[in-house]
């Protein structure tokens, strides 16, 4: 009996998205090409804050993030390296009560969706983790959340999507994509990529390959304002946030296990122009942000900084992604357009894109994130 025709799938974008699909399709037997015009990680990936983070996010977008949780828990198996994915909880400090009524009402409407958050009072705060957010009146936690090395998780996909046989074109500027009868083929200078399947994963840029085939998005680009202390002793401390309707308050931190804290938040995204797509730090930004830092952590107040970073992400409309098959072109699929909230999705979306792309289904619900919901 004559198994299933190799499918030829060609993969836009080198971030965590493109190489995580890259690797789920090459498991589930796809022969892939991953284009990539820079090096492999080096966009949106690289600039997370490296959160793995189920609390707050969308109802319906939680089963792709549990589908997510239980792959971070693989991966050092999966792929064969440490990504640092470490387990350590996610508590988000509150400090007013409109924002306690906020956290309860999440907690009450995320548990009926599989996310048990713990409500914890100002007390416990105090005994479990001394230090943090002193004028803080509860928080949640989330234990089994985290975070991971944004530096380490695009690379590890790659190595190890290339062992299984994915061909890895980077740092090669993407011409002329065309569709026709038999698939789809991208001119690069390395020449032309041919395939049955187009995957486009290319973040920020999506909207772009998008509009290529007539499926234009209401999508802009933005990048984070992050930064790293200096060493300090190190604590075991879980991913700290903020629960706040401030649209620039919700600043957050985690500390690695070299002791230095990595920040983000508390200040205005800098829009980004895609040409070049090189986003800037903001120097503004910094004294709102430290006072956003210092709230939630007072150690903070005398610490030296010694890197800030930007980069470019996409946002949508609705501040959901576009994920699932074009409403249009027959072979085409996108995952682009995370909004800043990503990384934590990032393997759930390759091995459910892998799982769409090669059986024409996916146990996990993506239909809330169709492209075609714009077109009204």
């Amino acid at each position: 009996m004559q198994g299933k025709p190799v499918m030829d799938v060609i993969v836009l974008g080198g971030g965590l998205m493109g190489t995580s699909a890259a690797f789920f399709l090459a498991r589930r037997g796809a022969r892939v090409t991953l284009i990539e015009r820079h090096r492999i990680g080096t966009g949106a990936t690289v600039a997370s804050f490296g959160n793995i983070r189920r609390t707050g996010r969308y109802l319906p977008q939680l089963p792709l993030a549990h589908r997510a949780r239980a792959l971070w828990a693989e991966l050092t198996g999966l792929l064969g390296r440490d990504v640092e994915f470490r387990a350590t909880g996610h508590i988000r400090l509150i400090f007013d009560e409109e924002s306690l009524a906020d956290m309860r009402a999440f907690a009450t409407a995320a548990a009926p969706w599989g996310l048990n958050i713990e409500e914890l009072s100002a007390h416990d705060i105090r005994r479990r983790f001394p230090g943090l957010g002193p004028t803080a009146i509860a928080a949640s936690l989330s234990p089994e959340d985290g975070s991971a090395n944004p530096r380490l998780i695009a690379p590890a996909f790659a190595e190890a999507a290339a062992r299984l046989g994915v061909r890895i074109v980077d740092q090669t500027a993407i011409g002329r994509i065309a569709h026709g009868p038999s698939g789809f083929s991208v001119d690069t200078r390395e020449g032309r990529i041919e395939g049955g399947v187009l995957l486009n994963c290319a973040g920020a840029w999506g909207g772009r390959i998008a509009a290529q085939f007539g499926e234009e998005v209401p999508i802009q680009s933005f990048g984070p304002q992050m930064g790293v202390t200096e060493p300090l002793p190190h604590r075991i401390l879980p991913v700290v946030g903020i629960w706040t309707r401030a649209s620039n308050g919700g600043a957050y931190l985690r500390q690695v296990e070299r002791g230095n804290i990595v920040f983000g938040g508390g200040t205005a995204r800098v829009p980004v122009p895609l040409d070049p797509g090189h986003a800037q730090v903001d120097p503004d930004g910094a004294v709102p942000q430290a006072r956003a830092l210092v709230q939630l952590l007072p150690a903070l107040a005398d610490v030296g900084v010694i890197r800030r970073w930007s980069g470019c992400e996409g946002y949508l409309r609705d501040m959901l992604p576009v994920m699932g098959p074009s409403a249009r072109i027959p072979g085409l699929f996108h995952a682009f357009g995370f909004c800043g909230h990503g990384f934590q999705l990032g393997p759930g979306v390759g091995d459910a894109m892998a799982e769409l792309i090669t059986e024409g289904q996916c146990a996990t619900p993506l239909g809330d994130f169709r492209i075609n919901r714009f077109a009204a």
